[in-house]
């Protein structure tokens, strides 16, 4: 898209998002609240032995009930929230869990058995691949993972009537790297394999993963969505109903139940979260230009930079580009740490996607643990900087930054 085209397109996106989350059946809600009430209750009663008969025969065999007997298995604020998480991603429907995380073992424990395959790409978030390869080798499931970007080495690690499942990020962490939809789509349905995209650092507002054709989309809500590093959450999307009702089931069976708490904060995030990602997208765009242009940054990684590998890609399937930049300081370990010392709106912390600017240096803070040789295979070299900004003044952080490349 060019840039007018892509304005549109956020401007068409962020008033959807802001009708679906504000939404138009107010006078519907209990109480006639204009916010969602939070509901505390473990148990639900019934009035009379065939009001439970009717619900049990809904349940059962209708599809689904409009309302539960149990907090595991679901909650009115809860079910408020899910609703619009499906429409801001175009989704059948929506599943709310705990952290981003349970959200993608959920799934898979669900969809996957015994003897099966997965296929995942190598610049995965490090827990959903330490969970691949260590948790689901104990169930029998085979795991293979291919280079982020190489789509003959991913469909030539395709085993017939074995793979169910090819997952991957968009955009990836931390060097932002972007999957071709359309193409990934298209070799999953030669094959008759799954897809499932976790489209955390992208939010519906800049991507939208099911339009092209993807079947799960997964969220670590507690990032952009919830926008206040105040809450862990995590969400599930899916295009197909059916498959959506049978994870909800596992999810009551696996026991992976948000609170009605962490929910009522994650829809009062919502309400803001177009115009929190308009101006963080607006700010990283700035910011990693001028980053590109310092003499004492070796490398910048952003997908609106004309220099990723996967600009092109990401102007034609992306209405913005986050809010999370990733760069190599001119220097060592060392040089890193005044830098990162030196700054003043940023504050040194993992996550992102909060109104608050965070930054880290991944050697130091989430491969700590890794030996040098893993870190550098996998990239992760002592002067990677990750940035991900929040909503302050565009100008103050890059008056900030400024100020603290100068002391290098």
């Amino acid at each position: 898209m060019d840039e007018s085209s892509l304005q549109s397109q956020f401007e068409h996106d962020f008033s959807t998002s802001t009708q679906s989350v504000h939404g138009k059946n107010a006078a519907n809600s209990p109480y006639y609240a204009l916010h969602t009430p939070i509901v505390h209750s473990a148990t639900y009663r019934f009035d009379t032995t065939q009001h439970l008969l009717d619900y049990m025969e809904q349940k059962t065999w209708g599809g689904g009930a409009d309302r539960v007997e149990y907090a595991r298995y679901g909650n009115p604020t809860i079910r408020d929230v899910e609703d619009k998480l499906a429409l801001l991603d175009h989704g059948a429907d929506a599943i709310l869990f705990p952290s981003g995380m349970n959200a993608i073992t959920t799934l898979l424990l669900t969809v996957l058995r015994a003897g099966q395959h997965l296929v995942m790409t190598d610049d995965c978030y490090s827990r959903t691949r330490q969970f691949a390869l260590q948790w689901l080798k104990r169930f029998n499931i085979e795991v293979s993972m291919v280079p982020m970007g190489d789509y003959e080495a991913l469909e030539c690690a395709i085993i017939p009537q074995r793979t169910r499942f090819i997952i991957s990020e968009s955009p990836t962490n931390p060097f932002l790297g972007i999957v071709d939809l359309p193409r990934l789509v298209d070799i999953a349905r030669r094959h008759q394999v799954m897809t499932m995209i976790d489209s955390t650092f992208a939010t519906p507002i800049n991507q939208k993963p099911l339009d092209f054709g993807v079947d799960f989309v997964v969220h670590s809500a507690t990032k952009y969505l919830s926008g206040h590093n105040d809450i862990l959450a995590g969400v599930l999307v899916g295009a197909d109903q059916g498959r959506m009702r049978v994870i909800r089931d596992g999810r009551g069976i696996l026991g992976g139940m948000i609170d009605a708490n962490s929910a009522y904060l994650l829809s009062r995030g919502l309400k803001t979260l177009g115009i929190r990602v308009q101006q963080q997208n607006h700010t990283a765009q700035q910011v990693a230009e001028f980053l590109e242009k310092h003499p004492n940054v070796e490398r910048v990684w952003y997908p609106g930079l004309v220099s990723h590998p996967d600009h092109a890609i990401a102007t034609q399937q992306m209405c913005g580009f986050g809010g999370v930049i990733s760069f190599m300081i001119r220097g060592d370990m060392a040089t890193t740490r005044r830098f990162m010392d030196a700054l003043r709106i940023p504050f040194i912390a993992p996550s992102l996607g909060g109104v608050e600017s965070l930054i880290e240096q991944p050697a130091v803070m989430s491969y700590y643990d890794k030996e040098l040789d893993e870190r550098l295979e996998l990239g992760m070299t002592d002067n990677l900087v990750r940035f991900a900004v929040g909503i302050e003044d565009t100008n103050d952080i890059l008056a900030d930054l400024a100020q603290a490349l100068e002391q290098l």
